[in-house]
C-alpha cells in the first residue's frame, strides 16, 4: 500500500518525536485483511510520549486524517488504516496504463555506470550446469540496475589465460590432432586436458612442461599464440549457442588474456608504494595477520588470477568510472575478492568500496553438487534443449493447433529453467528437478507465462476499452489492485539487496492473485466496470512481461 500517504498523515501528530523516515521505516502491512491495509505501532513512541502504546493508538486514530484514507482504527498498540479504494485503484490503474513498461523504473542509479562480471566460463572446457547460476543471476541483475537508472556494462571475463593452457599445448602437441579437434573441439579439448592431469600423476615432467608453455604464450611466441587463439575462438562458437538460448548478451567480452599487456603497470605501482615483497622466489602483497598474502607474480614470473583481477578492476574504473562494479561468481571465491580489495586499498584506491562480490548457492541433483553424471559433465546446452522438447511435449498434449509451437516450446522451456533458479534466494542451493520446473501449478515459469496468456487472450476477447471509469472496490480486485502496487517496491528491494529472486517471487504472488480474481469475477460481463476490469487485466498483463522481461524470461501471448 502508499507508505507515503500514511508516513504524511502521521507526521504532523508526531513532530519532534519521529522523522518522516523513521514514521515510514515503521509502518507494517498486516497479516490479516480485517486489520487494514496497513498498520502503525506504537511500541517504540511510550517512552517519550510517557504514555502507553494503546493510549497512544487510540488518540492518533482519532487525529489521522486524508483524503486518500476512508477510515482509521486502533487495534491495542497499532493503528489500522483502510485506504479508499476507488481512489487508490484509479490512481494505480492509471499509472501503470501510463508509464507501461516503465512501471516500477527508478532513478537511485542516476545514470551512472554499474559493471556486471558475470558467466565467465573457461574457455577449452564445457558450458556447464556450474555456469548456469552466474550467467542468469548476472544478467537478471544487470536489467534490474537499468530498471533503477543506472547504465549497465555487461562483461563476460573468459578464463582464457593461466597455466591451464600450458597443460592444454602440450597435451596437444604430444597426442593431439588437429582432424579430432575440428570435428568436437570441446570435447576432444576437454579429454586431452582429463589425460594430461592422468599421465602427470605418474610423470611430474609433464607438469614442468605445461609450465614452459604457458612461459611461452606470455612471451608471445607464435606457435603457442596460434594454438591458444583456435582454442578460444572454437570455445567462443559453442558459448554463442548457449548465450543465444537464454538470450543473454554481453557489451564486452574480455577474458584474462585482455589485461596481458595492463598488469606490469598493476606490479610498477605496488613496487612504488612499497607494497610488493618477495617470499620464497613469488611476490606477495602481504594483507596481515587476518589474511593469507595475495600472490602476485610467481617465482617464474608468470602472473596469476589476483594480478589479472586487479588489473581488469583498475582497467574498468578508469575506462568506465564505475559506480558499481558487480562480480556474480560462486561464494567459493569470498577470500579472493576480500583479498583484492583489500590492496586496491592499500594501493590508495578508495573506489574499492563500489566493487561488490555477489556470491551464490550450488545447483543439486538429489541432494548432491551437480557437477558430474557418471563421471561427465552436465552440459548446460543439452539441459535446456530438453528442457525445449518437454515444452513442446507438453503443448501438443494441451494446445495441438498452436502456432509457432518451436518459439513458443524454447520460450517456456528455457524460461522454465530460469524461473526456477532465481525464485529461489540466491545463497540457497537449488534442487534441480526439470519435471517440476515445467507444470503450469505452483511457482513455476510456465505458471507465470500462462497468467500472461491469460491476460491478452481476456484483452483480445474483450468488446470494451481498458480503461479506468469508476475505479473498483471488491475484494478481489482490491488485492491484484495491493500487488501491482508493490511492483516498484519489489524492483528497489531486488536492486538493494542483489536479489532477483524478489521480483520472482512478487510475479508468483501477482499471478496468484490475478488468477483468483479471474475465477470469482466475470471480467468480460457488460457493464459500467467492464473498462476498470480490463484495465486491471491490462495492468497485470503488463506487469507480469515487465518482470519476466527482468528476469531474463520471454512473454509468449499464446501457449
Amino acid at each position: 500500500m502508499d507508505y507515503n500517504v500514511y508516513t504524511e498523515a502521521l507526521s504532523p501528530h508526531l513532530e519532534g518525536v519521529l522523522t518522516k523516515k523513521e514514521i515510514r521505516s515503521s509502518i507494517e502491512q498486516p497479516k490479516h485483511e480485517s486489520h487494514g491495509d496497513l498498520a502503525f505501532p506504537c511500541f517504540q513512541l511510550a517512552k517519550k510520549m510517557k504514555k502507553s502504546p494503546v493510549e497512544i493508538a487510540q488518540e492518533l486514530a482519532q487525529q489521522v486524517k486524508s483524503q486518500h484514507i476512508d477510515r482509521v482504527e486502533a487495534a491495542g498498540p497499532y493503528v489500522n488504516v483502510f485506504f479508499k479504494r476507488t481512489i487508490f485503484s484509479t490512481n494505480v490503474l492509471n499509472r501503470i496504463l501510463t508509464e507501461e513498461e516503465g512501471y516500477g523504473s527508478n532513478n537511485l542509479g542516476k545514470k551512472e555506470n554499474a559493471v556486471f562480471d558475470f558467466s565467465s566460463p573457461n574457455i577449452a572446457k564445457p558450458f556447464s550446469m556450474g555456469h548456469l547460476r552466474s550467467t542468469i543471476i548476472g544478467q537478471a541483475l544487470a536489467n534490474i540496475a537499468e530498471k533503477s537508472g543506472y547504465t549497465s556494462i555487461r562483461i563476460n571475463h573468459l578464463g582464457d589465460w593461466g597455466t591451464q593452457f600450458g597443460k592444454l599445448m602440450c597435451a596437444y602437441t604430444r597426442w593431439g590432432s588437429e582432424e579430432e579437434v575440428k570435428e568436437s573441439p570441446i570435447p576432444t579439448l576437454m579429454k586431452y586436458y582429463i589425460s594430461f592431469h592422468e599421465k602427470a600423476e605418474h610423470d611430474p615432467s609433464f607438469i614442468d612442461e605445461g609450465r614452459a608453455w604457458f612461459k611461452k604464450l606470455e612471451l608471445g611466441d607464435e606457435e603457442a599464440t596460434k594454438l591458444w587463439t583456435w582454442f578460444r575462438d572454437e570455445s567462443l562458437k559453442e558459448f554463442e549457442r548457449v548465450y543465444r538460448l537464454l538470450g543473454v548478451t554481453f557489451d564486452h567480452v574480455q577474458g584474462e588474456s585482455f589485461y596481458n599487456d595492463k598488469m606490469s603497470s598493476v606490479v610498477d605501482e605496488l613496487t612504488e608504494k612499497g607494497l610488493l615483497t618477495e617470499s620464497e622466489g613469488a611476490h606477495v602483497v602481504d594483507l596481515g595477520a587476518d589474511s593469507p598474502p595475495c600472490l602476485i607474480r610467481k617465482t617464474d614470473g608468470t602472473t596469476l588470477y589476483a594480478t589479472r583481477d586487479l588489473a581488469a578492476a583498475m582497467y574498468r574504473k578508469t575506462r568506465f568510472d564505475f559506480s558499481k562494479s558487480v562480480y556474480v561468481v560462486g561464494a567459493e571465491q569470498q577470500l579472493h575478492f576480500n583479498q583484492i580489495k583489500t590492496v586496491l586499498r592499500k594501493m590508495g584506491h578508495d573506489w574499492e568500496q563500489d566493487m561488490v562480490h555477489v556470491p551464490f548457492g550450488l545447483i543439486l541433483k538429489d541432494g548432491k553438487k551437480m557437477s558430474t553424471r557418471k563421471g561427465k559433465i552436465v552440459l548446460l546446452e543439452e539441459v535446456l534443449r530438453d528442457a525445449i522438447e518437454r515444452a513442446k511435449e507438453n503443448m501438443m498434449v494441451k494446445n495441438p493447433g498452436l502456432m509457432n509451437k518451436e518459439e513458443v516450446a524454447e520460450a517456456v522451456g528455457v524460461g522454465a529453467v530460469v524461473f526456477h533458479d532465481l525464485k529461489n534466494e540466491r545463497m540457497n542451493s537449488v534442487e534441480f528437478n526439470l519435471d517440476h520446473m515445467l507444470t503450469f501449478e505452483g511457482e513455476t515459469g510456465p505458471y507465470v507465462q500462462y497468467t500472461y496468456v491469460r491476460t491478452q487472450s481476456i484483452l483480445e476477447k474483450g468488446s470494451g476499452e481498458a480503461k479506468v471509469n469508476t475505479g473498483l472496490m471488491d475484494d478481489g480486485s482490491w488485492e491484484v489492485i495491493k500487488e501491482l502496487h508493490y511492483f516498484p517496491r519489489a524492483v528497489e528491494r531486488a536492486w538493494r539487496d542483489y536479489e532477483p529472486s524478489v521480483i520472482a517471487k512478487y510475479l508468483v504472488s501477482l499471478a496468484s492473485s490475478y488468477n483468483k480474481y479471474y475465477g470469482k469475477v466475470k471480467i468480460l460481463e457488460e457493464g459500467q466496470e467492464m473498462g476498470d476490469r480490463l484495465a486491471l487485466t491490462k495492468a497485470v498483463g503488463t506487469v507480469l512481461q515487465e518482470g519476466m522481461r527482468l528476469l531474463g524470461m520471454k512473454a509468449p501471448r499464446r501457449m
